[in-house]
């Protein structure tokens, strides 16, 4: 698992990795820790594994990893892992995306009807300005959430790498 997926835009940052191990017999190890004493919540669903931070130190902007398995042939496994943020902020963020959106082009409307009207053009082409930085804002917001979730995502990342090397070792 690259350092470097950090350092990129992406809110929310991706890795690959190939895996000597069949998919299906990997699957089935990470099945065997579900219940160790790890103080990370596991959850597998078909070739999905959805690692979360513990409830007592998680927060609106804990992160979560989840990682798909894929087999690429009889002794090989690709792994693909998604750090996020919990699918209830990640929808609230795409809803609030989808409402900026939605009023900018609405706004966009009531300024070219207002033009073909010659009436006054002030307050739609105020909120043609006001939209965009609204959606600079939440990009902010998303980006600050992601920083202040970095730390969950690093002990993720090492809880992921740990478990590996223990499936590897066993």
């Amino acid at each position: 698992m690259d350092d470097k997926i950090y350092n990129q835009i992406f809110l929310k940052p991706r890795f690959q990795l190939e895996y000597e191990m069949n998919s299906q017999v990997l699957l089935e190890e990470i099945k065997k820790h579900l219940n160790d004493d790890s103080k990370y919540k596991m959850k597998v669903v078909d070739n999905h594994v959805v690692i979360d931070v513990p409830e007592k130190e998680s927060h609106l902007w804990s992160p979560q990893l989840h990682i798909e398995i894929e087999e690429i042939s009889e002794s090989l496994s690709l792994i693909k892992g998604l750090f996020g943020p919990k699918p209830q902020v990640w929808t609230l963020f795409i809803i609030s995306h989808f409402i900026v959106i939605t009023i900018f082009l609405t706004f966009v409307g009531i300024a070219y009807s207002n033009w073909a009207l010659h009436k006054s053009m002030f307050f739609p082409v105020v909120m043609l300005i006001v939209m965009p930085i609204v959606w600079v804002l939440l990009y902010l917001v998303g980006r600050l959430g992601k920083t202040k979730g970095k730390e969950q995502m690093d002990e993720l990342k090492e809880y992921a790498k740990q478990l590996l090397r223990v499936i590897k070792n066993s």
